[in-house]
């Protein structure tokens, strides 16, 4: 399995919206752009539009989750961001899985 590393730095965020290729649902964007690194950078990006302070750490704690399960399944050298849209704070951590489990199919990261 690869090493997963958190993106911290905003060049990296600006990188992967700017050269990456976009999934959307409704209730999750996912970007996903190769990294030289042979390790799986992910990043989670809310925004107020998601809701209050309660809403955004509960709509990262689940996209989170979900990414930590699919981690086993994927291949390394990928950075990969989720955007909370304004739906995700009210479903469950299952339906995350099940959206970014087709994005990531879609985009080949899956192994």
């Amino acid at each position: 399995m690869s090493e997963i590393v958190p993106i911290c730095e905003n060049g990296s965020f600006r990188r992967a919206y700017a050269k990456g290729k976009s999934f959307v649902s409704p209730i999750l964007v996912t970007y996903v752009l190769k990294n030289r690194a042979h390790c799986i950078r992910v990043g989670i990006t809310t925004s107020k539009k998601t809701g209050n302070a309660v809403r955004r750490n509960r709509s990262r704690r689940i996209i989170r989750e979900a990414a930590r399960q699919l981690m086993p399944e994927l291949s390394g050298g990928y950075d990969l961001i989720f955007v909370a849209r304004a739906k995700t704070p009210f479903v469950k951590s299952t339906d995350i899985l099940c959206d970014m489990r087709k994005h990531l199919s879609q985009s080949g990261v899956l192994k």
